[in-house]
């Protein structure tokens, strides 16, 4: 589907949103109300002889024309229509472009048959291309990057294992012209990696640490490292899953999927921003060589891990590649994103990323990030009480809790440990479990993975000074 910005259009319907309010001013008022129209928001009412689509609109802001965008391409692509056109403006061009791509996204590769839309094309109506340009461009590369961290998290776990996420990282390294390092089994036990490595031992594909870099051409104004969960399916380990709970667990590699969507927006934006991307590839299984419960596991940090349950595998594949990411690159920022606890879920709700660290100005930094991108975050406080629940008596910390309460807090605390004493201020930990993958549609998002973080990081990286 072609979208472009135009000053006069052709298209075969015109689609026109409206608040309760604008009926009464509307030259189909009469119509409308006899089709008893309210405006609602996200309401259609299809004009289908006068080739009109109507969307009913609580108030003209970002959040409410992205969902009603989404409702009306939804409706487009079930119509016979060929093109359709929508009015745009600087102050709605960002969410109409994103309910376009995002709300009009589909993930049909393992459908044998699929029903091809008429629609070909959108139409932006709009007085001067021009000035509208700039902002169309970064909405498109967003957004669509946003639907390539899709695309690789509703791939299957038989085609993106951890060997094909890094061919993947590799041909995506190559199309952006970004730097590519990639460590496999053997360079990881170099590395001391012996945590990540655990986790990996009883799946037949070899564990990978990605690492991409994008180096701006002009001097960095600031560096970026950005680190990604790539369990690119778990079982839960010996501590197995249930098997209701397994069905969704390719999208336990949504943090590594994000941070890969994030630094292609970042390279096609071309910001003066110097970006790192780490991900830790691994399939948690089980087999006579898995790792166990009672296990004592040694990280690339020296320090030691009580394993007490094998589906808290996530940070102990983090805490290696955390440790390999800050010896490598000093950064401005690190940032973590992770599946890492259903207690996020818990605690925050479905649709929302909870946002873990130190630095109070460096979390409120991202509400104004939120508020932009229109991705929801929430903040969840660490504790010195919460700590203590650590504890291990035989080695230094333990891999879980030993109470069932404030999980996301503590994964988030275990984290912790391994952020150097310097960088404390720096990092902060995103769980995005909640918010990476819905089974019913909202907002933009439609079945399978959303896309969480892309849009969120991008906006905070854009403005960096």
């Amino acid at each position: 589907m072609k979208i472009e910005l135009v000053t006069n259009t052709t298209s075969d319907v015109s689609v026109l949103f409206l608040t309760k309010d604008e009926i009464k001013k509307s030259k189909y008022k009469t119509t409308l109300e006899k089709a008893n129209f309210e405006a609602a928001q996200d309401s259609i009412c299809f004009l289908y002889e006068q080739d009109v689509l109507f969307v009913g609109i609580e108030e003209k802001n970002d959040d409410s024309l992205r969902t009603a965008t989404t409702v009306a391409i939804q409706t487009l692509k079930s119509s016979n229509a060929k093109s359709a056109s929508f009015n745009v403006a600087k102050n709605s061009i960002k969410p109409i472009v994103e309910g376009l791509i995002l709300g009009g996204y589909e993930f049909n590769k393992y459908k044998s048959e699929t029903k091809k839309p008429a629609l070909k094309r959108i139409d932006l109506e709009c007085r001067n291309i021009k000035t509208l340009m700039s902002d169309f461009e970064e909405a498109v590369i967003v957004a669509e990057a946003t639907c390539f961290t899709r695309d690789i998290v509703n791939t299957i776990p038989e085609d993106i294992h951890p060997e094909t996420l890094a061919k993947l990282a590799k041909n995506l390294a190559k199309e952006n012209a970004l730097e590519c390092d990639i460590l496999d089994e053997k360079a990881l036990k170099k590395e001391k990696c012996l945590s990540m490595l655990a986790v990996g031992r009883a799946s037949r594909h070899e564990s990978q640490l990605i690492h991409l870099a994008y180096k701006p051409k002009k001097k960095a104004k600031k560096v970026v490292t950005l680190v990604g969960k790539g369990l690119t399916y778990d079982s839960g380990g010996l501590s197995l899953k249930p098997a209701t709970s397994m069905v969704t667990m390719k999208m336990d590699k949504a943090g590594a999927c994000a941070v890969l969507g994030i630094i292609k927006a970042i390279s096609e934006l071309k910001l003066d921003i110097e970006v790192h991307a780490f991900v830790g590839a691994v399939e948690n299984m089980i087999g006579g060589d898995a790792y166990k419960p009672d296990d004592v596991l040694t990280t690339r940090s020296g320090q030691t891990v009580e394993v007490r349950n094998t589906d808290a595998e996530g940070r102990l594949v983090l805490c290696d590649v955390l440790d390999y990411a800050q010896e490598k690159i000093k950064a401005d920022y690190i940032f973590d994103f992770a599946t890492l606890t259903g207690a996020c879920m818990v605690a925050l709700g479905q649709y929302t990323t909870g946002v873990m660290g130190h630095s109070n100005a460096l979390k409120h930094a991202f509400f104004d990030a939120a508020n932009d991108s229109g991705e929801l975050i929430g903040t969840l406080p660490f504790n010195r009480h919460l700590k203590k629940l650590l504890k291990s008596d035989i080695a230094d910390t333990s891999n879980v809790s030993s109470k069932p309460y404030g999980g996301a807090i503590t994964a988030g605390l275990f984290l912790d440990k391994f952020i150097k004493d310097e960088n404390k201020d720096k990092w902060l930990h995103f769980d995005i479990a909640g918010s990476a993958y819905t089974e019913a549609p909202w907002d933009c998002n439609v079945y399978g993975a959303t896309g969480a973080g892309v849009r969120l990081m991008s906006s905070f990286i854009k403005n960096l000074k």
